[in-house]
């Protein structure tokens, strides 16, 4: 009997348990969450049918508590629920509490106008890569009636995302200006020094992207050559096979480079060191290509240095290394200290140079630069020189130069930012329940090896946008391809400009708007330093097709689209 008790005690306890474990399940599963968009700092689009969604237990009743009204919804089968907030008026900040069988409150809303900032690297570029044009900008930085999102990088080919891995409004504020893309910054502001009300901007843009990587399937089936190549890359096995591949690719070119470069061979004097004999190194004009020179295309490490000569006054004082522009990658040593690297061609090479470190008398700075294919050296019109905060040294002129290793160029990869619908899955699908005033786009550079294409691909992008945000035929304003490449005496084919032509068929949409930026642009760079007037034109182009302006240079909306070509 004893035994029977304890036995039954036994199943009356595991019972206990499991009730117990049930119903802190359900407590768990049952929480209300929402995505990351809905959060502390948001801003709503004023005039406008806002929606307010999230997820819940099925069947839970959610209650939303915003300006003084009560919304009351249910959770459907799946758990997903939603409010339609209507005509709210720009204003702030606010709060918001959604209550279920937990509560959130969300603080510091604002009402106003919210924009996606879309595109490849021009949207991508921020303020530190622009600052030497814009110190006053960056000082004066600071407006809490501006916020700004973030959406993270996410590549995703078999389904549409329902929420962002990561991510939260910020203000724009001293602590965060640097890291704000550019373009999005300074078409936000100009907008609200005009209009006086609060601007959210969700950046979601990727550097390198195509059209098609932010087009969704539905939209891609219409090129039947990316629907079939999205097919591929829904098979895991073949993308993971293709990162592995893409690592593999990179970790054994630079592992032989590395065991290859007489640069790092002996410890105690690598061809950093000032002491280093030099005397059977080569001499180069700097900027320029060493494939230009006598050396020819080489691929690998080429080893640069130049000695200067200061005078007392500038001895140990801090100061800037500008390297312009150099192909592929480097990395820069200053009397044998390492002072910073880039380890790809596009950024700006501006490396600060610590207290103490500069002497009176000769100085050693020295360059290991890298060359992964094509033509590697210095890009011409680009600045060379010491800076210190009231003199500069040019460095432009003679280096000595050595090869440290000679490499086959690496092989090419997959680039996935490139990979139809991977970049609208992954961070346009998120984001598309949520209520905006309009897109500004820069894109199209990577797309020029196809320009024709674009001219019905683009307008298919904005039309696929349309669809899926539902809210109607909401404005589109991108910006023209700037001019880039060296000129020519004569006329010459040019891909760039058929794609800017190409652009112009997506005037023939309703609601667009194209600003002319070709007059923008840095011959020698794709990525152009003056992101300010390029966001100027932006804001005209939304101040007529948007905020209704009169006086304001027309974009017409009555274009005919022809044949290029």
């Amino acid at each position: 009997m004893r035994k029977f008790n304890t036995e039954r005690n036994t199943i009356r306890h595991i019972t206990s348990l499991s009730i117990l474990f049930c119903f802190l399940s359900i407590g768990v599963f049952s929480q209300v969450s929402l995505p990351r968009l809905i959060s502390d700092g948001m801003v709503l689009q004023r005039n406008a049918d806002v929606k307010i969604w999230g997820w819940a237990a099925p069947g839970e009743k959610v209650q939303v508590h915003f300006l003084d009204t009560v919304f009351h919804t249910t959770a459907d089968e799946s758990g997903k629920w939603n409010i339609i907030l209507s005509d709210l008026q720009a204003g702030g900040p606010f709060d918001m509490k959604i209550i279920a069988s937990n509560t959130i409150t969300i603080k510091d809303i604002l009402v106003g106008d919210v924009w996606v900032c879309s595109g490849q690297s021009q949207m991508d570029i921020d303020m530190n890569r622009v600052s030497p044009l814009y110190e006053e900008d960056i000082k004066n930085a600071g407006n809490p009636y501006i916020r700004y999102f973030e959406v993270p990088i996410v590549y995703e080919f078999n389904s549409p995302l329902t929420d962002l891995g990561h991510g939260s409004w910020e203000h724009i504020t001293q602590d965060s200006i640097l890291k704000v893309s550019a373009i999005a910054y300074f078409f936000g502001n100009e907008l609200y020094n005009k209009y006086k009300i609060p601007i959210g901007l969700i950046r979601s843009s990727h550097g390198g992207s195509t059209a098609q990587a932010w087009m969704s399937e539905d939209a891609i089936k219409d090129f039947p050559e990316y629907f079939k190549e999205l097919q591929k890359y829904k098979d895991t096995t073949f993308l993971s096979d293709v990162k592995r591949t893409n690592k593999e690719i990179t970790k054994t070119w630079y592992t032989k480079l590395g065991e290859l470069d007489k640069g790092n061979k002996d410890p105690d004097m690598p061809w950093y060191n000032p002491r280093l004999d030099i005397s059977d190194w080569q001499v180069m004009n700097v900027p320029g290509y060493w494939a230009d020179s006598w050396l020819g295309q080489v691929n690998g490490v080429i080893w640069f240095r130049k000695d200067i000569v200061l005078p007392d006054n500038m001895a140990g004082k801090p100061a800037r290394l500008n390297l312009g522009r150099i192909i592929d990658a480097d990395s820069a040593f200053v009397n044998g200290e390492y002072v910073g690297s880039i380890s790809y061609q596009y950024p700006p090479r501006r490396y600060d140079i610590p207290p103490n470190l500069l002497k009176a008398g000769k100085n050693t700075i020295v360059l290991r630069v890298i060359s992964i294919e094509g033509k590697g050296g210095f890009v011409p019109d680009k600045p060379y020189e010491l800076v210190f905060e009231d003199e500069k040294i040019d460095l432009k002129g003679d280096w000595h130069y050595k090869v440290g290793a000679e490499m086959k160029p690496m092989q090419p990869m997959t680039s996935l930012r490139r990979i139809p619908s991977g970049l609208y899955n992954g961070m346009i699908a998120p984001i598309k329940n949520y209520s905006i005033k309009g897109v500004i786009w820069y894109q199209g550079e990577s797309n020029t090896d196809k320009p024709l294409e674009y001219a019905d691909l683009f307008p298919a992008l904005i039309s696929n946008w349309r669809n899926k945000w539902q809210q109607g035929d909401f404005p589109f304003i991108y910006a023209q391809l700037h001019n880039y490449t060296e000129s020519y005496d004569q006329p010459t084919e040019s891909k760039l400009a058929l794609t800017r032509e190409a652009q112009l068929h997506a005037l023939s949409l309703p609601n667009t708007a194209m600003a002319v930026t070709v007059d923008l642009g840095e011959w020698n760079d794709i990525h152009p330093l003056d992101k300010k007037d390029v966001a100027k034109r932006f804001v005209l182009a939304a101040q007529k097709i948007v905020y209704n302006e009169p006086g304001v240079v027309p974009f017409t909306n009555q274009w005919k689209p022809k044949v290029i070509g």
